[in-house]
């Protein structure tokens, strides 16, 4: 990659970050040392770029600082064209609705070759096959999700056994075929995952809930990684092999 790229690249990533991005994280987005960060970042300050941070650090842009509007390339419109037809064959209709519209947006910005790409790509997602119990309350699981409101429902599990449970709704994950809520199940007390086209039942409490350290969605995808860490490297051990080897 070529230094012009480089610096349009690291602009890219930090555009819109109210956080930090490390000198690491971007050199492994990149492909390159973090050396060759640290002088790109120093090259775009000497610039006039409003970079905040040091190395060992982290940096950001002043969000004060405003980029001109970015152009797509083939692959990325092809990438957008992708997730927009995956979000309305696969999610709720206020969710397909929006994807749609965003699209719409997107398209009318777009030079001609580009915005053709709508009706020439070949990657398509057919829809014919979806099923609304799929996504069955997921409009109101993630409304209460942003408003971090507890709710009720009655679940089917694979034993077709049914129960009551109050949840804290914390994520929504699409497994290719299926949607899945995660949330802290307070008759388990424990993080669960419940398939929503096995809710029989939804309700919204009148009650808000505070995630924290040990009750967020972070918190549970670190566990999940952590689990999935040990089961990788017991399974390494068993073979009497390691990473690497």
């Amino acid at each position: 990659m070529r230094k012009a790229e480089r610096l349009f690249q690291i602009l890219n990533l930090l555009r819109n970050r109210r956080t930090v991005l490390t000198a690491r994280q971007i050199a492994e987005q990149l492909a390159v040392s973090e050396r060759t960060v640290y002088r790109d970042i120093q090259a775009l300050s000497l610039s006039g770029v409003p970079i905040e941070g040091e190395a060992g650090v982290g940096y950001r842009l002043q969000r004060q600082f405003d980029l001109p509007p970015l152009m797509f390339d083939r692959d990325e419109v092809e990438a957008l064209l992708l997730g927009a037809r995956m979000i309305r064959a696969w999610s709720d209709r206020q969710l397909a609705a929006a994807a749609s519209s965003a699209l719409n947006k997107i398209l009318a910005v777009l030079p001609p070759q580009l915005r053709e790409l709508e009706e020439t790509s070949a990657i398509k997602v057919p829809d014919y096959q979806q099923q609304l119990s799929v996504s069955v309350h997921s409009e109101q699981i993630r409304a209460a999700i942003r408003s971090q409101e507890k709710i009720a429902i009655d679940y089917e599990d694979a034993q077709a056994q049914l129960s009551h449970r109050s949840v804290l709704p914390l994520g929504l994950f699409f497994w290719g075929a299926t949607w899945t809520l995660v949330g802290w199940c307070e008759l388990r007390l424990a993080y669960r995952a419940f398939r929503l086209d096995r809710i029989r039942r939804f309700e919204l409490l009148a009650e808000n809930f505070a995630c924290h350290a040990s009750c967020s969605l972070d918190h549970y995808l670190a566990l999940q990684r952590q689990r999935y860490d040990e089961h990788m490297t017991n399974a390494n051990d068993s073979l009497g092999t390691h990473p690497g080897d």
